[in-house]
C-alpha cells in the first residue's frame, strides 16, 4: 500500500485481513446489522453484497448507520488523506478539527476556503458524504468518547471541552452516534492514573511503527527555554489557545502508548489543542505506507529499517512557525534556538500558566529592539510579524498549499526553503523536498543519493507523494553538522 485505498475491492481485502493498518482511513457500513465498522473490527466479515464503506464516520451516520459498540472506530487514529490531499475537502477536515466550527460557525469555515455555504456543504456532502455541520458533530462526538472513556471528567466538562454547545446536544449525540449513553460509555474506561488537579491524562492512538525517541530529540534541540521542555521520552510546551493560555505534556511510558496532559484556560479550547498535538506529532500518518514506498528503493531501504516509523514533527502554532523558520534560515539550530530564547524572553507573555512565545504584534513593535543580525533580515522577520498581525498575511492549517507558497514568496525576505519548510510543518504536506538545505543535501551524499540541488530533485521524483519523509530520513543521516552558510547561497535547516 503506497497511498489511502479508494477501491473496493482493496477495502474488501483490508477488512477480511482485519488489518489495523487501515483503521481510521474508511469505515465500514453493514446494511445487514445498520452498524459501521473501523476496518479491523474482530466480528464476522459481512458479505460483500452487505458492505458500503465510507470515508468519514460522519457519512456513514448521515446513511442512517451506527457505530460498533465493539471496535468503536472513533478511537481509531484519524486519516491520513488529509494532509496527503491538498483539496477543499482535506483542508476542511483539517480547520474542523481545528475547531473553525464551534469558534467560526459553517458561515466562518466557508469564507475561510473562500465559498458560499450552500456550495461548501454541497461539495463536502460530495465528496465526504456530509456536510460540514455533520463532520463536525462527528469529530465532537470523537472527542467526547475520548474523554469520557479516558478520564473522570464530569460529564458537563466533557460536553463543553467537545465543542457541545450544552450538555443536553452532547448527550442526544453521543445516544445517537454509539447507541449508548455517556454513563454506559464511561463504564468502558481504563483505570485512570494519579492526574494533578484541573488537568486532563488521555492516550493518544497512533498507527505504528512510531520514531517517538526521534521526534523527542527533534524537540529537544529546538526547545525554546522557558516555552518548551524535552526529554528523551516527553515534550511539554505552553501555548496560546483561542480562550487563553494553555499546556500540555506528551510522554511515552513503557506499553509505547502517548499519554498527553493538558491544561487550558476554557474547556471549548481542549478538542482544538488535542488535534493540535496529533498534528506537532503527525499521529495521523501512515507510516507502513510510507515505510513501504521508500523501502522500495535500495538507497532508501538501509535507512528506513533504521528508523521506521520516522515523522515530520507539525507546528504549535502557523504564525510561530514562520517566525522560527525566519530566524533559523541563516544559522545552526543552536543558535536559532538561543535567538528565540532571547525574543521570547524580552517580548514573551508571562501568564500564570507559563511563558508564552511573543503575539506577531509584539515582535513588529518591538522586534527589531531584541533581533540581532543583519539589517535586512530584521525587517523582513518584523515586517513578516506586521503582516500577520494585521491581517495582510494569512496562514493556517487550512491553507490551499500553492496559494500559501505564493504568499510567503511575496514576502521581502522569504525564498523557497522557508516557504516550502513553512508547508511542510504547517500543512503537513507529506510531499516537500528541500534541495538548498545544507544538512540534507549532506545526509543525501552519504545515502549515495545525488548531493547537488538538481539531480537530487530529479532523483526524489520517484520518491512522491512522500518527499517530506524522505526529507526527515536525509536529515537524519547527515554525517556532520555542516559549516555556517549564508542565505544567499544555501540555507539550513533548523526550525
Amino acid at each position: 500500500m503506497s497511498l489511502p485505498v479508494t477501491d473496493f475491492d482493496e477495502r474488501y481485502r483490508a477488512i477480511s485481513a482485519r488489518d489495523t493498518r487501515f483503521d481510521g482511513q474508511f469505515v465500514t457500513a453493514v446494511r445487514s446489522t445498520r452498524i459501521y465498522c473501523r476496518p479491523s473490527c474482530p466480528a464476522r466479515t459481512p458479505n460483500p453484497e452487505n458492505v458500503t464503506f465510507y470515508p468519514t464516520s460522519a457519512a456513514a451516520h448521515e446513511a442512517g448507520f451506527r457505530a460498533c459498540k465493539r471496535c468503536l472506530p472513533e478511537a481509531a487514529p484519524g486519516s491520513p488523506a488529509w494532509d496527503l490531499r491538498g483539496d477543499v475537502a482535506a483542508r476542511a477536515m483539517r480547520l474542523i478539527s481545528a475547531g473553525v466550527v464551534e469558534r467560526e460557525g459553517v458561515a466562518g469555515l466557508a469564507a475561510r476556503l473562500g465559498y458560499s455555504t450552500r456550495h461548501l456543504a454541497r461539495l463536502l456532502s460530495t465528496e465526504l458524504g456530509a456536510g460540514p455541520l455533520a463532520l463536525a458533530r462527528a469529530h465532537r462526538a470523537h472527542m467526547a468518547r475520548m474523554l469520557l472513556v479516558g478520564t473522570d471528567m464530569p460529564i458537563s466538562e466533557v460536553a463543553f471541552s467537545a465543542g457541545f454547545a450544552s450538555i443536553r446536544q452532547c448527550n442526544d449525540t453521543i445516544r445517537e452516534v454509539f447507541a449508548l449513553t455517556p454513563g454506559e460509555l464511561r463504564a468502558r474506561r481504563r483505570v485512570p492514573g494519579a492526574v494533578v488537579p484541573g488537568e486532563i491524562d488521555l492516550v493518544l492512538p497512533y498507527r505504528g511503527p512510531l520514531d517517538a525517541g526521534g521526534i523527542f530529540d527533534w524537540m529537544g534541540a529546538r526547545a525554546v527555554a522557558g516555552v518548551e521542555v524535552a526529554t528523551s521520552s516527553s515534550f511539554s510546551r505552553h501555548l496560546r489557545m483561542a480562550g487563553g493560555p494553555a499546556w500540555f505534556e506528551v510522554s511515552l511510558d513503557g506499553a509505547e502508548r502517548l499519554h498527553l496532559r493538558a491544561r487550558v484556560a476554557q474547556l471549548g479550547d481542549l478538542a482544538p489543542l488535542v488535534s493540535t498535538v496529533r498534528r506537532i506529532f503527525d499521529l495521523d500518518a501512515d507510516p507502513s505506507a510510507v515505510d513501504q514506498a521508500l523501502g522500495t528503493h535500495p538507497e532508501l531501504a538501509p535507512l528506513v529499517a533504521r528508523t521506521p516509523g520516522i515523522r515530520v514533527p507539525g507546528s504549535a502554532d502557523p504564525h510561530e512557525m514562520l517566525i522560527r523558520a525566519m530566524i533559523g534560515q541563516q544559522i545552526t539550530v543552536v543558535a536559532a534556538r538561543t535567538a528565540l530564547t532571547a525574543l521570547t524572553e524580552a517580548l514573551g507573555e508571562r501568564t500564570e500558566q507559563g511563558l508564552l512565545f511573543p503575539t506577531m504584534s509584539a515582535i513588529a513593535e518591538h522586534g527589531a529592539e531584541v533581533l540581532r543580525g543583519p539589517g535586512a533580515r530584521i525587517r523582513a522577520i518584523v515586517g513578516a510579524a506586521a503582516a500577520l498581525a494585521d491581517g495582510s498575511l494569512t496562514l493556517t492549517v487550512g491553507d490551499d498549499g500553492a496559494q500559501q507558497r505564493a504568499a510567503l514568496l511575496a514576502m521581502p525576505g522569504i525564498g523557497p526553503w522557508t516557504a516550502d519548510y513553512v508547508r511542510m510543518r504547517v500543512l503537513g504536506d507529506p510531499d516537500i523536498l528541500l534541495p538548498g538545505d545544507v544538512a540534507l543535501r549532506a545526509g543525501a551524499a552519504a545515502s549515495g543519493l545525488p548531493g547537488d540541488p538538481i539531480p537530487l530533485v530529479a532523483w526524489a521524483e520517484r520518491a512522491a507523494p512522500w518527499r517530506s519523509y524522505l526529507s526527515a530520513h536525509l536529515w537524519r543521516a547527515a554525517p556532520v553538522r555542516p559549516r555556517r552558510t549564508s542565505q544567499r547561497s544555501v540555507p539550513k535547516e533548523t526550525s
